[in-house]
């Protein structure tokens, strides 16, 4: 269905081309999954087949991509719109009406489809993907994992015989992202649609591929194959394959279920051993209640404030003498939408929590009433004893900072380099703060790379040390993880440990329930816009099936997290 024939792409002003000897096959009808570490050109290799490379990216494309017959070079993407269904990482660059039944109907007519036709299958992608209840919504005010599923459902309405899909998951929740899976399953099984994808959140998707290409590095040939021998040699792999490879099984597992039937030897071994306890924040925090240098400088105005939104003229810092925030009967509402009701929340010096629950739960609502984005409509907020939203942002910068889902909202500039030297400024920070901090994040990315020509992983990696420069006592993520390989993420959670060990509370909105196993002291669980449990990590997560990590899973009863405990308790002797 889809072959790639010597495939090489370069773009203007790079030394290297993205992709290399690109020589493969997809045959119909099979689920490919394409994986390697952020940056080795996976949303390039996936823009060949829609034909958006190069038509719409620019650049030099060499070799030849036939998908159906068509040569991608020579038909441009609306002369494959029939054949070829793309959802990039961004849903919000493929929406082009304004509501959830507009946007699912509009690709059909496009194509001229008989309005029956495309009645009954807006109908039956609503049901497909759980979206019946928000049909006569406004995109703009659905949360950014709803809006994943229209963008996919959008693509699905034509019935394309093949799909490209850019870290389809990335956004959703548990629960939504298995229904999505299973729509994909059905699909490929029962009317033979290709499905090549690009996911970095391998945990959900590996067991579902038919074959798995590796993109091993930047310019690197791919290598295709089973999923479970790509698993053995991958820089990048899933808990469940991780865990696999340290209690040498043979075959790799690939599923939770595969691994259980494995896991009763490693089980044993464990029987006698413990997970270590996570330390309190009050234990791993350098903080001593006294203000913080950088507070009591005078904040210059910077990109922050201008993402808050209001005037940042005139006020000057208050130094920060208790970085605690406190939100009690927290409500928000929203038009018709009661956003939040009844919210409750501590975060102390040192801690990280973290807030989970299906999309639309209202967790980036809770963030953006502790940054003073959001007015409440009922209870308060304090951060640093002040209200957010009653404060001005440049009184608030220093105080706290949010990296957003989208983190093209924190960048201007035309350079990395340049974006550095800005955050350096705003923040009052040392020359070099920041690239230090990008460094430490996206190694190998060069000074004067233009953040568009970066990953959706790579801003989200950039956005977040143009953040960590102001090095605020609350530092607030907003699905952090999403684009992230796992090394990226590893690199992600020494930063934030180190933070949270200095005194910063942080609190992260997540549906990565392998990154709150690993980082978070708490988890908050919100549903309908409510609290409905909060506590240790370990006890929330391990008695929730939708939150539980792989490595829970495996080895429940045991109540071990993630692989890095087992390991430690395999070298300790157990």
């Amino acid at each position: 269905m889809i072959r790639f024939e010597r495939v090489s792409v370069r773009y203007e002003g790079t030394e290297h081309p993205t992709l290399s000897g690109v020589d493969l096959t997809v045959p119909e009808g099979e689920l490919v999954l394409l994986v390697g570490p952020s940056g080795v050109g996976k949303s390039t290799l996936l823009g060949t087949v829609s034909g958006l490379v190069p038509h719409f990216t620019g650049g030099l494309l060499s070799g030849r991509v036939t998908v159906g017959g068509r040569d991608t070079l020579t038909h441009k993407p609306r002369e494959l719109a029939d054949l070829v269904g793309t959802v990039g990482q961004d849903p919000l660059a493929h929406f082009v009406t304004d509501t959830v039944e507009d946007e699912l109907a509009y690709g059909m007519e496009s194509l001229g489809l008989a309005p029956d036709v495309m009645r009954r299958r807006v109908e039956e992608t609503l049901d497909l993907l759980g979206l019946a209840e928000l049909r006569d919504r406004p995109i703009a005010t659905l949360s950014g994992g709803q809006q994943q599923r229209v963008a996919i459902g959008s693509v699905l309405t034509p019935h394309p015989r093949v799909l490209v899909l850019d870290e389809p998951t990335s956004a959703l929740d548990p629960a939504a992202a298995e229904e999505v899976l299973a729509v994909l399953q059905r699909l490929v099984h029962d009317l033979g649609t290709t499905v090549l994808m690009a996911e970095h959140r391998l945990e959900r998707v590996v067991q579902y591929a038919d074959q798995v290409v590796l993109l091993p590095a930047p310019g690197a040939a791919p290598v295709m194959g089973p999923p479970a021998e790509i698993m053995k040699v991958s820089p990048v792999r899933p808990p469940v394959a991780e865990l696999g490879l340290l209690a040498g099984w043979d075959p790799l597992p690939l599923s939770v279920r595969d691994a259980r039937r494995g896991a009763g030897g490693l089980r044993e071994r464990l029987a006698d051993a413990s997970p270590p306890e996570a330390p309190s924040p009050s234990e791993t925090s350098g903080f001593s209640g006294t203000p913080d240098p950088i507070a009591s400088e005078r904040p210059r105005p910077g990109r922050f404030a201008r993402l808050l939104g209001r005037r940042a003229a005139g006020a000057p810092a208050v130094p920060v003498a208790d970085p605690v925030t406190r939100v009690e009967g927290l409500g928000v509402r929203r038009g018709r939408v009661e956003a939040l009701r009844r919210v409750t929340l501590t975060v102390a010096p040192g801690e990280t929590v973290a807030l989970m629950g299906r999309n639309g739960a209202g967790k980036s609502t809770l963030l953006g009433a502790l940054v003073g984005m959001i007015e409440p409509t009922a209870g308060t907020v304090r951060v640093g004893g002040l209200a957010p939203a009653r404060t001005a942002p440049r009184a608030m910068v220093r105080r706290v900072g949010l990296v957003p889902q989208e983190p093209r909202d924190l960048l201007y500039a035309d350079t990395v380099a340049a974006e550095c030297a800005a955050a350096d400024r705003d923040a009052g920070a040392a020359e070099g703060s920041c690239r230090s901090l990008v460094s430490r994040l996206l190694p190998g990315v060069g000074d004067d790379t233009h953040p568009r020509d970066l990953s959706e992983g790579q801003r989200l990696a950039l956005a977040l040390a143009l953040v960590l420069t102001g090095r605020p006592p609350l530092l607030l993520l907003d699905e952090p993880t999403r684009g992230l390989d796992y090394a990226a993420k590893a690199r992600l959670v020494g930063v934030l440990r180190g933070l949270a060990a200095e005194g910063h509370a942080i609190v992260l909105a997540t549906h990565d329930v392998e990154l709150a196993a690993e980082l978070a002291h708490r988890v908050v669980i919100l549903a309908d816009g409510e609290v409905v449990a909060d506590g240790p990590t370990g006890r929330v997560v391990v008695s929730s099936p939708a939150f539980a990590p792989q490595t829970a899973k495996i080895l429940a009863p045991q109540e071990w997290l993630t692989v890095s405990q087992v390991r430690g308790a395999l070298e300790a002797g157990a």
